[in-house]
């Protein structure tokens, strides 16, 4: 049966002086009841850091107390030494001592840990190579073949030496090699380069087979490109083969060259020295997209005919997507099987996220990515991932209904399955919901008011037995809160009768319900952010509205999610679009300086709904981007973001506090999902300067 398997993001990325460690970003540095949580899941094995960096700066405490928490739990670790690192600050990937000194340290950890029995000395070592020596993203940030050559050559050393090391100690001891799995293709016209480099992605392994010798496609070019005779010629004499081929097979892993370059953005341009082409994802540029896991490892098996495992599945994107990568994984991995391979496991990556890889760990923007847990939670929350990861271990088929369609990588056509329900489509917040849903490939329907009225419990009904949703999301409502002092009945029968029928007819038939509160729950007299248990105190009729649709709704669907949030702003229409456009033209904005709030970019608010609602989330969550703001400050700093003047904005608005209230900060004791406002705002201003041009 194939295994699950877990892992733990851990690259320590040196750029520059600088080094990125994924351990202390994710937290997971401090927090050693992950690997309780990785454990009830089902994994039977975890690739875990035993880092060589890690240890010489901080001693052998942290993974002497990780490890022996690993073997209680009854899951095997697999010692992973060098992880997209370059060794200790004396050392580098292109240093003479590097494979020394990484057997050295090697040896000491199987001195240390005798009883452990699988080992990845270096992770990736083609991959880290070609970052690292190729391409510049990472020490010693060589950018020519030379670098590349000698950073490749060198880690394959360290790994057999590290081995033999080990095998002194504990002489059965087994080498898990990991290595990228994607193929090469291209215009006819770069043919040749495409299968240079179809050979150079068994490069790792192969030399660690023994098989590069005189006659071999990467022979020659090592040689010419630096690498020492020597090393080359002690691989080939003593090979040492991995005990598994491990393959981390990426949606981006694949690659399509193409001599086309204005086909591209300046961004894929480069190059081999003598022909310019267009690097770019072969799942966005090739008609036939990826090859997929099953070929994958199948193509390992019948190369080194030694047991195979994918290593790392893992996507950057949104969680259903996750999911859906996952399950695509493990369904190729079973058919590999069926088909002769010998395959292991297929292991959950990144199951406690990772930070910036985004940007290749190059850029420094905090851009998380959730991976079986999400962290940003004060307790890491499980995802759907973890879910789908669960049920794999256990033999059991994942039934979620967000996985009733194939991923982006092979949608063709409108998804499938049990809709998501929205309400109130026509308004921004539905607008914006409806189109994040279409984006993730979740099945939807959606109506505005003039085609359900939310107050009737009778056309609710009659709507939810016919379109049988597994999740409606309450968009509607009454939300012009100055208008709702003279319109109460229709304000209170919109904002809180409304969501209480949906939320009933939702607990009557199963369905999950998601529906959104105010910040004009409160009234303003706090001076540090309201958190999910302060207690409502509306002020005017519409934040009593809301107020009372949060008891309701808690009464009869007590598993309902409520969303408070706050001033909204997206890309195209509201509050802040309208003020720009005024300043652009000239007109004069006056706008409340004195009145202190939080804001909230749509498109991450629905993202982050949407995401609570797949992982199965409940109860009152506060969203809002991270940061508190007047309207005069976020209409400055939005002109300021949108090349837009700002001489004619002004300090004023209408003096309504008997309403409004003063200070409506929000805060969460749950989960900081959002990013900080200027972060949403610096987008929003991308996004137009890029649609204007």
């Amino acid at each position: 049966m194939i295994e699950l398997w877990a892992g733990v993001e851990c690259t320590v990325a040196r750029i520059g002086d600088a080094v990125r460690d994924q351990i202390e970003l994710t937290g997971h540095a401090t927090r050693i009841e992950d690997l309780d949580r990785i454990a009830q899941l089902g994994a039977r094995a975890i690739r875990y850091p035993v880092l060589w960096e890690r240890v010489e700066e901080g001693g052998w405490s942290w993974t002497d107390e990780r490890l022996e928490r690993i073997r209680a739990l009854g899951m095997r670790p697999i010692a992973g030494l060098v992880h997209h690192g370059s060794g200790p600050r004396w050392t580098s990937l292109a240093s003479p001592g590097f494979a020394d000194g990484l057997a050295a340290f090697a040896r000491a950890v199987a001195e240390r840990y005798p009883w452990v029995r699988d080992f990845t000395p270096v992770n990736e070592p083609l991959t880290t190579a070609r970052f690292s020596g190729l391409y510049g993203h990472w020490y010693p940030h060589g950018k020519d073949d030379a670098t590349f050559a000698r950073a490749l050559v060198n880690q394959c050393v360290g790994v057999s030496r590290a081995m033999a090391a080990i095998r002194e100690i504990i002489p059965d001891a087994r080498l898990v090699q990991t290595e990228d799995a994607g193929r090469v293709f291209s215009t006819p016209e770069l043919a040749p380069q495409a299968e240079f480099e179809n050979h150079r992605r068994w490069g790792s392994f192969d030399l660690l087979f023994g098989r590069v010798v005189p006659g071999h496609p990467l022979h020659d070019f090592l040689l010419g490109a630096g690498a020492d005779p020597a090393l080359l010629a002690e691989l080939a004499a003593r090979p040492c083969p991995p005990d598994v081929v491990g393959l981390n097979h990426y949606v981006t892993s694949d690659r399509w060259l193409d001599h086309r370059l204005d086909h591209w953005p300046p961004s894929t341009h480069g190059g081999n020295g003598r022909e310019r082409y267009a690097d770019v994802e072969a799942v966005r540029a090739r008609e036939e997209g990826i090859v997929g896991h099953r070929e994958v490892l199948l193509e390992a098996w019948e190369r080194y005919g030694v047991p195979v495992a994918i290593t790392e599945a893992h996507l950057g994107c949104t969680r259903e997507e996750q999911a859906r990568w996952l399950l695509e994984a493990w369904r190729g991995a079973e058919e590999a099987a069926r088909d002769g391979a010998d395959v292991r496991a297929v292991t959950l990556w990144a199951a406690f996220g990772s930070v910036d890889w985004s940007s290749l760990l190059t850029e420094v923007r905090g851009h998380y990515e959730a991976g079986a847990f999400d962290v940003r939670f004060v307790r890491p929350r499980t995802t759907i991932v973890a879910s789908v990861a669960r049920d794999l271990a256990n033999g059991h088929a994942p039934e979620h209904p967000a996985l009733a369609a194939p991923g982006w990588w092979r949608r063709r056509s409108a998804p499938c399955g049990a809709p998501v329900l929205v309400t109130g489509a026509s308004g921004a917040l539905g607008r914006n919901l409806v189109a994040a849903l279409g984006q993730r490939g979740l099945a939807h329907v959606a109506f505005d008011r003039n085609a359900l009225d939310i107050a009737d419990p009778d056309a609710v009904g009659r709507v939810i037995e016919r379109e049988a949703p597994w999740a409606v999301i309450n968009a509607a409502g009454f939300s012009r809160v100055r208008a709702a002092e003279l319109e109460p009945d229709r304000c209170r029968r919109e904002n809180a009768l409304g969501a209480g029928v949906l939320a009933r007819a939702c607990a009557e038939r199963c369905a999950r319900f998601v529906t959104f509160s105010s910040h004009f729950v409160f009234d303003g007299s706090a001076r540090s952010p309201y958190v999910e248990s302060a207690a409502p105190q509306p002020l005017g009729v519409y934040g009593r509205s809301k107020a009372d649709a949060e008891r309701w709704v808690s009464v009869v669907a007590p598993d309902a999610l409520v969303i408070r949030s706050s001033t909204f702003f997206d890309d195209s229409d509201g509050f802040l679009a309208r003020a720009l456009r005024a300043l652009a033209c000239g007109d004069e904005v006056a706008l409340r300086e004195d009145r202190v709030l939080s804001a909230t970019y749509l498109p991450d608010l629905v993202h982050a709904v949407l995401d609570l609602l797949v992982d199965g989330a409940r109860g009152t969550f506060h969203l809002a981007n991270a940061g508190a703001i007047s309207p005069l400050d976020l209409v400055k700093r939005a002109a300021a973001a949108h090349g837009v003047s700002d001489r004619t904005l002004r300090a004023g608005g209408p003096g309504d506090e008997r309403i409004v209230p003063a200070y409506s900060v929000l805060g969460s004791e749950r989960a900081a999902l959002l990013p900080e406002i200027d972060d949403a705002i610096a987008r929003r201003g991308r996004l137009a300067r890029r649609l204007a041009a």
